[in-house]
């Protein structure tokens, strides 16, 4: 039986394919238009402008625009197709959503479009027919957050997870999984434009000839490529050859790496951007888990050039690991849940100096709901209801004050966006730039009374929306202010005038002190604003902030200057408002809402897609079901576990708790040191049971392409062509721009760029067994899902054309899918290679290191 869901969207329609949706608009108005002009009443023709750079957006507006479109999911017995719709009745794009993989549906990085709540679905030709270019990214943004992590996941219900040794352990739907993130930081760059060769170091003469070439209009910004797909853009910065970005892109759920591409652009007025060059990071080479910062080089020219044209300040931790199912992780799981997750995030933070770690540690704990009850119980420690501790309360850093922060982010950013984002975005716009120190001003007293003034308008306009958004205060927070200013009021016994305000100052030390009052300063940080405000606007946020700083600690006072009067008097007008405000934030909502209003159209549906969500995951095979994130924050344990056992194996090898663990621990004294071994030996067991599976299918490769299938295929649509192997697009959205790539190491010959203070990248980079396993061979396909395209030419694509195509167009390329069904393998390799002994896992025990290193280094090397 066919079930339908859908949903309203805002659609990306790039200019290609708005072209071929206009022709038909087109027709309708030419029709309508000479029908009108046959009644008498002609329509003067409209003179086309004709557009310039100086019209054209910096972001995607250029190239594309957003328009409203209506998706329909067709739920079928044997697949799932997704139809989108334009001016309702428009059949704009059909995806076989059965025929992609999970790394092909995956949220856009806000930097792109300038947009929340999208989705990106990326395919080639076979799996998506339409108007346009089918193998152009679609985009797709949500009304929510909520809306769009609810499709996320039902989309990826439909949609193969990448799952390793399916035939060797049927049981749990295979053998594990992975996943992989790139997280990168575009600091800064120096030298831009410059162009020497790449060994050479410019000299002074050369250096200060082409700043001064170059010193006038120059606006630079960045685009970053994983695999040669758009991910991510910076904000334009202009500078002399160096701009400040400190922008971080976080890329989840990529498919198998390949190549980092950070290219570097140059706009002038009037004249097209231009490419000052490229930075090309080979990721299968880069160092697992461990974040790098250096300067790169920026090649220019071919892709073949030695030239340089100036560095970037980078910092990149790349993370690709192997996930297994979540029954393994049961013991790990418990010895977690045994204490305060919090003291874990300490004992973590003291002993392996990490800060990685500590969000996942937070999504453990929040599937168990336990975080705020494990905040309140740390708080409890905290205040101590000494006299000497009251002026310090909650100012210092320590775990506590840390995941309080963590945990008003989590949940308080829509929050925090209706308090003061809205603001931050208009002062930045119009670009006020207030100075009110004589000093830094050097002009007279008049000057520095109209900044005075303005800056108590632009305080006013800050604090009525932060006033006005207190009933939007999540009730999550809520409870942990409460909480606080309950507990202050108990252990300080407030009785004297001196402490009556220490309750408020208290929850004001969190909510204002750690969250609203650093957004202020650094709206970049928080969401708020595409990038780093330029230097006068960053110094009018600076002096707001201290005002609703002030304010918040209850002191009108502060200012002593006299030119500061107007600031004093704010302060004292809006104390009692800042009472009441933070009285309504530290009381739960406990009011009766009245009666309940019916469902909406999208609530109802959002049910209904919750419903066959939950039918699906319950007849899915395990790791397909796991690898479907948990709703509404798109939670993955298993993810979050096998990080956090990447990170303890890590400490236990240099701390050598492998031998502590060999002679039962007798070395540990205390309980923490205790707790810690046992939590060691957890992450151990299972980095072993993983190595037992990456060693299990190794020694039992998939079957060879020319055998038999052993088992009956579901059957296929008969209108259903099939594709070659599914992958993600390499053409980018924005001007057209297409970046090589190669499915092979030697079939590129362009440089890669190196960190200045990177380590040799020939030197071993995995230390765990969590990290990426390439089987090279396929395997057959679960029977839960229809199947994946056939790794063998498809009869319907002639593979000769397909060679003289590429052949034809060096410059585009897909790369392979993250299918288990395709051949992730870039070429054959030997036997010997290919099928280990069958006394391989016998031999490890003897030798644990060094047979671990052997048996990942002869894996991993696969391409």
């Amino acid at each position: 039986m066919e079930r339908e869901f859908y949903v309203s969207v805002e659609l990306y329609v790039s200019a290609k394919a708005a072209a071929t949706l206009k022709k038909a608009a087109d027709k309708r108005d030419h029709n309508a238009r000479t029908a009108s002009s046959s009644g008498g009443d002609a329509t003067p023709k409209k003179v086309k402008e004709k557009t310039s750079w100086l019209g054209i957006g910096r972001s995607s507006a250029g190239a594309g625009q957003w328009r409203p479109a209506r998706c329909k999911l067709v739920e079928e017995e044997e697949g799932c197709l997704l139809n989108i719709y334009v001016d309702d009745t428009i059949l704009y794009r059909s995806i076989y959503m059965y025929l992609l993989n999970h790394t092909d549906i995956r949220t856009v990085h806000r930097s792109l479009f300038e947009r929340r709540n999208c989705i990106g679905i990326f395919s080639v030709a076979g799996q998506m027919r339409g108007a346009g270019p089918t193998t152009e990214p679609l985009y797709i943004q949500f009304e929510d957050d909520e809306m769009a992590n609810t499709w996320l996941a039902f989309l990826r219900s439909y949609a193969m997870p990448e799952v390793y040794g399916r035939w060797l352990s049927p049981e749990d739907g295979g053998l594990y999984r992975m996943w992989r993130q790139v997280d990168l930081s575009c600091i800064q760059g120096r030298n831009l434009g410059m162009t020497r060769p790449l060994a050479d170091e410019p000299t002074l003469v050369d250096q200060d000839a082409k700043l001064d070439a170059d010193a006038i209009d120059m606006d630079v910004y960045c685009e970053m490529f994983v695999n040669g797909t758009l991910c991510g853009r910076t904000t334009v910065k202009k500078g002399i050859g160096s701009p400040d970005w400190h922008e971080r892109f976080v890329l989840p759920d990529l498919p198998p790496f390949e190549n980092l591409e950070i290219v570097v652009w140059r706009e002038k007025r009037l004249t097209k951007p231009i490419i000052i060059g490229t930075v090309v990071i080979v990721l299968v080479n880069f160092r697992r888990g461990e974040a790098v910062e250096g300067w790169f080089p920026v090649l220019h020219g071919s892709q073949a050039s030695s030239t340089q044209a100036g560095e970037m300040r980078l910092k990149i931790r790349v993370d690709e690991e192997i996930i297994l199912p979540y029954q393994v992780y049961a013991k790990l799981l418990r010895t977690l849940h045994s204490r305060n997750h919090l003291d874990w995030m300490r004992d973590l933070d003291t002993r392996l100096k990490t800060k990685n770690v500590n969000n996942n540690i937070m999504s453990i704990a929040i599937a168990k709901n336990v975080l705020l009850e494990n905040i309140m119980e740390l708080a409890d420690r905290e205040v101590d209801g000494t006299l000497s501790s009251h002026n310090t309360l909650f100012r210092g850093n320590t775990v506590f004050t840390k995941t309080v922060e963590l945990y008003m982010s989590w949940y308080g950013m829509p929050f925090l966006e209706a308090s003061v984002g809205a603001t931050i975005r208009r002062l930045c716009t119009e670009k006020v730039a207030i100075e009110v120190d004589p000093v830094r001003l050097g002009k007279g007293p008049k000057a520095i009374e109209r900044n005075v003034d303005l800056l108590v308008t632009w305080c006013r306009e800050f604090w009525d929306h932060i006033y006005e958004a207190r009933t939007q205060c999540p009730p999550e927070l809520r409870r942990m202010f409460e909480h606080i200013r309950k507990l202050v009021e108990s252990r300080y016994r407030i009785r004297d005038e001196q402490n009556r305000e220490l309750p408020w100052q208290s929850v004001s030390a969190f909510c204002f002190l750690r969250f609203i009052v650093p957004a202020i300063l650094h709206p970049h940080l928080f969401g708020l604003l595409p990038g780093l405000p330029d230097a006068p606007i960053q110094r009018s946020l600076t002096l707001i902030a201290k005002v609703v700083q002030s304010l918040a600690n209850l002191n009108p006072n502060v200012q002593k200057e006299e030119y500061m009067r107007g600031v004093k008097e704010f302060l004292k007008d809006s104390l009692q408002a800042m009472i009441d405000y933070i009285v309504v934030v530290s009381t739960p909502d406990t009011g009766s809402k009245g009666p309940s209003m019916p469902l909406t159209s999208d609530k109802h549906e959002r049910l209904r897609i919750m419903n066959a969500l939950h039918q699906r995951s319950a007849s899915a095979p395990v790791l397909h079901r796991e690898a479907i994130p948990l709703l509404p924050y798109l939670l993955d344990i298993p993810r979050h576990l096998a990080v956090v056992t990447s990170v303890v194996v890590r400490y236990s090898r240099t701390q050598n708790m492998q031998s502590s663990r060999q002679t039962g621990g007798n070395n540990v004294n205390n309980a923490d040191d205790r707790l810690f071994f046992d939590l060691c030996s957890r992450c151990l067991e299972v980095e072993e049971q993983a190595l037992f599976r990456v060693s299990k299918l190794a020694a039992k490769p998939r079957r060879q392409h020319s055998e038999p299938v052993i088992f009956p295929l579901p059957r296929m649509p008969t209108q259903i062509p099939l594709p070659p192997s599914p992958s993600s697009p390499l053409k980018s959205p924005i001007r057209g721009r297409k970046l090589s790539s190669t499915t092979g190491p030697h079939a590129r010959s362009r440089k890669s760029s190196r960190a200045s203070s990177s380590r040799d990248p020939d030197s071993p980079t995995r230390t765990s067994p969590t990290k990426a396993v390439k089987p090279s061979l396929p395997e057959p396909r679960s029977l839960f899902q229809p199947p994946l395209p056939s790794p063998l030419p498809s009869p319907l694509v002639d593979n000769s054309d397909e060679r003289e195509r590429r052949a034809r167009s060096p410059l585009v390329h897909h790369p392979r899918s993250t299918s288990t069904d395709s051949p992730l393998a870039r070429r054959r390799v030997g036997d010997p290679l290919m099928l280990p002994t069958s006394g391989t896992s016998a031999e490890l025990a003897d030798d644990p290191g060094k047979r671990r290193r052997n048996i990942f280094r002869s894996i991993l090397t696969r391409r």
